[in-house]
């Protein structure tokens, strides 16, 4: 896929993104009246927000899965692979230090981290209120502080190591806390749904946009390790 191709579909994603969120925060101030009566529905919904979650946390702990995702890996422009560091699925560069949590013995992906962390958080949200028949005093608010959440999740590319983790795991928050506050406003299925849909789309957004970051800074960077000059192509 072409650069330019690349960054339209972006551009029109996070342009989707935003409408869609704006479109579930108008909606939550005026809930539509359902009359539904599916004891399923909670459990349903529980289950699917927690496979999400379940698969994040699984992404997360593959690196090496993730780098190809990226485009570390994979390509044919001659590539030294032992420039990525398996631990964090980044190149052992200085340009992406940002995107690195240093300990004293381990390299960890910032964001990574944040996504473990803010999706442990949210399945045992989901436990609570999918499956105890814990409730939500107001719903309006969940969800806006909810889709706050979420946008600062995608600033997070503006921040650092463990300030960027914490976007990265009030991205996962965020999104829980909007399916929540819909789900009790509405208590509606097709609602729930949708809600579902566009958390999936959310995640694809954000994970285009992470691909662009990571192409910016090796398309600038002039290191000779040889991910520049392929990303340039």
């Amino acid at each position: 896929m072409s650069r330019m191709r690349f960054n339209m579909i972006l551009l029109f994603n996070v342009f989707v993104s935003a409408f869609g969120l704006l479109v579930v925060l108008i909606w939550a101030s005026n809930p539509p009246l359902v009359d539904e009566d599916l004891f399923w529905r909670k459990p349903l919904i529980g289950s699917v927000f927690g496979l999400i979650c379940l698969l994040g946390i699984l992404a997360a702990f593959i690196p090496k899965q993730c780098s190809k995702s990226f485009h570390f890996h994979g390509n044919s422009a001659g590539l030294d692979y032992n420039l990525i560091n398996t631990a964090s699925h980044h190149p052992d560069c200085e340009e992406f230090s940002a995107h690195i949590i240093h300990t004293k013995r381990r390299k960890f992906c910032a964001a990574c981290t944040g996504l473990i962390l803010g999706a442990t958080i949210a399945l045992i949200g989901t436990a609570f209120y999918f499956f105890t028949g814990w409730n939500i005093e107001n719903g309006f608010l969940v969800v806006l502080a909810g889709e706050v959440a979420t946008v600062f999740g995608f600033f997070q590319l503006r921040f650092k190591s463990f300030v960027r983790s914490m976007f990265n795991a009030l991205f996962v928050l965020g999104a829980f806390l909007v399916l929540v506050g819909v789900d009790s406003l509405t208590e509606s299925l097709m609602a729930d749904l949708f809600l579902v849909a566009l958390i999936v789309f959310l995640i694809l957004t954000r994970i285009q946009l992470s691909q662009w970051d990571h192409s910016r800074i090796c398309r600038d960077c002039t290191s000779p390790c040889g991910i520049g000059d392929a990303r340039r192509k």
